[in-house]
């Protein structure tokens, strides 16, 4: 149940959809349900261990998740050459499986993905990384974000030419998760370009038909657009304007003193040549001054050149060092990670639920446990979350520790539910070896 409500603090508000993410350590969960002192000294004990078997079982689950997503990715991963090791008989199968399995897992951890409309706003926002980038799209074949919690900063903006600053609030996700896919080599217009650059000592690029996969913390909306690869910083039009008035102002006075003698320079030149008869004696002192004006231009234009690519390396500074310092993992490296994240955040929504209707008074319909679920983490913990019912409840149907008469929820008592997952637990091993779990 994913219900919109307004976003503030940016320049262009936008409904957005409410946090799943549950933001708590498990034994902050326990604590805090055993601490409400509906259960008595058993009842707390055996809570505890049905939050270890559950976390144990979820663990086992997501043990072949984790192995599916390392199998299907090899023929994508750009740190490796799959060519050395056979081609796949299918990349279009894969690369869908892949896709599908590791947006599941990031839904599992409670991340949203974010919509294009969402993106598109986020490219006009005012980014707090002051530069502008282009980043090239054309060599993408699939760009996808997700993101998991978000709060509101409020950092200073330069107005009035730098000469002031106001104040504005951005919008700030607590974890982007972005999955690139290349487009096969041989099929953007960039791939020369792609290859004389690796063609150089220590150039690299990413190879044709690779998928990316990158994971970040604390990323501004509005800057969102800087996480893509192979992003290019361009000169703004404030920065075109600074470099340019500079130039104009320096360089308009010598070329007004050069017009004056440039002629004169052209005639001595003629006479060493041959190709003029005479040239005055003054016209020598002239030539040497429009020589010098020369000279001078041409370190003004150098020093202008270079004014430029140092307000580039500024540019390109920033840029790395925003995106450096908030880029927590990579490629597979990731699959752990999100992987135990979507394992957690499942025990949570389980146990939460689980215990929501243990304590009850009778059992309860949908609805009615998800307002108490909601109710329970605001009032014990002091989080505000749209929790996931749905897979909490289809998780606990799979265990077999939900039951439900006429549209209302049960679930088993805590000694008959740690009876079912000592069995689910057992079994698990019994199928691995083949032979009945005893």
């Amino acid at each position: 149940m994913n219900r919109p409500v307004a976003e503030v603090g940016s320049e262009s508000a936008a409904p957005v959809q409410r946090d799943r993410f549950i933001p708590l350590r498990k034994s902050d969960i326990i604590d805090g349900l055993i601490a409400e002192g509906r259960l008595d000294a058993a009842g707390q004990a055996r809570l505890r261990q049905l939050a270890r078997m559950l976390g144990a079982i979820f663990h086992y689950q997501y043990f072949e998740e984790l192995d599916r997503l390392r199998e299907v990715y090899f023929y994508f991963d750009p740190e490796l050459d799959p060519k050395s090791y056979g081609a796949a008989r299918d990349l279009e199968t894969a690369y869908r499986v892949l896709s599908e399995e590791f947006a599941g897992v990031l839904k599992d951890a409670n991340f949203i993905e974010i919509s294009h409309d969402e993106i598109t706003r986020a490219f006009a926002e005012r980014a707090r990384v002051r530069v502008k980038i282009k980043a090239p799209v054309e060599d993408y074949r699939c760009v996808r974000m997700f993101r998991r919690g978000h709060h509101t900063e409020t950092i200073e903006i330069p107005v009035g030419f730098g000469l002031r600053r106001r104040p504005l609030e951005v919008v700030v996700y607590d974890d982007v998760v972005m999955m690139v896919a290349t487009k096969p080599d041989g099929t953007t217009r960039a791939d020369a370009r792609k290859a004389l650059v690796s063609a150089r000592p220590g150039g690299q690029k990413i190879r044709g038909g690779a998928v990316l996969f990158k994971y970040f913390r604390h990323i501004a909306r509005a800057d969102l657009k800087a996480l893509f690869p192979n992003v290019r910083v361009v000169m703004s039009l404030s920065d075109h304007l600074t470099l340019g008035v500079g130039a104009l102002v320096g360089g308009v006075p010598i070329l007004i003193k050069l017009a004056s003698t440039l002629t004169v320079l052209f005639v001595v030149a003629g006479f060493y040549l041959g190709l003029s008869g005479t040239v005055r004696d003054n016209d020598f002192e002239q030539a040497l001054a429009a020589l010098s004006g020369l000279l001078a231009l041409g370190a003004f234009a150098l020093r202008q050149w270079g004014n430029f690519h140092r307000q580039s390396l500024i540019h390109q500074k920033q840029l790395t060092d925003n995106i450096y310092y908030r880029n927590v993992n990579n490629n597979s490296g990731i699959f752990n990670y999100i992987i135990g994240e979507a394992e957690e955040q499942d025990w949570k929504e389980a146990l939460l639920a689980y215990y929501s209707l243990l304590t009850a008074d009778a059992p309860l319909a949908r609805q009615a446990l998800y307002l108490r679920v909601e109710e329970l983490l605001a009032r014990v913990f002091h989080i505000s979350a749209d929790f996931e019912i749905d897979d909490a409840l289809a998780r606990l149907k799979r265990l077999d520790l939900l039951g439900e008469t006429d549209g209302c929820l049960s679930v088993l008592p805590l000694a008959d539910a740690l009876a079912r997952l000592d069995k689910e637990w057992n079994d698990f091993f019994g199928a691995a070896t083949g032979k009945p779990a005893s």
